[in-house]
């Protein structure tokens, strides 16, 4: 029971950290590092099955995002947290990354599901009606 808490608790965190980020319409960002050399990021969306993952509380969801954060602290530039959405038994998470296994490593370290990663080939909104 204590296992499945603190996952649920760190996928929460993660999404209270994401409030102020958002989702470029253009998915594909080059960084430049220290030593000029470029990467790209790709974008991708992944699927965490945690069940009654939408009743958990506040504080559940600031644990695990503090836990998210310190991984991603630990794991340097190439991964970056977008923006999270909690629904009843899956949390789906947006990220930026310089490939899946980036995530999947995350995933590992912080001790919650990746059930799934796509990666984002593009994205869509009202504004691309215009």
């Amino acid at each position: 029971m204590t296992f499945i808490t603190r996952r649920f608790a760190l996928l929460i965190a993660i999404l209270l950290f994401t409030c102020y980020a958002s989702i470029a319409q253009n998915t594909n960002v080059t960084t430049t590092s220290t030593t000029k050399k470029s990467t790209e990021m790709k974008t991708y969306l992944i699927e965490r099955e945690i069940p009654g993952a939408g009743k958990l509380t506040p504080d559940q969801l600031k644990g695990i995002s503090q836990k998210s954060c310190s991984v991603l602290t630990e794991m340097g530039p190439q991964i970056e947290w977008l923006q999270s959405y909690v629904t009843g038994d899956k949390i789906y998470c947006i990220y930026k990354a310089e490939n899946a296994d980036l995530i999947r490593e995350h995933a590992k370290k912080g001790g919650f599901p990746a059930n799934t990663i796509v990666e984002i080939g593009s994205v869509i909104s009202p504004a691309t009606a215009k």
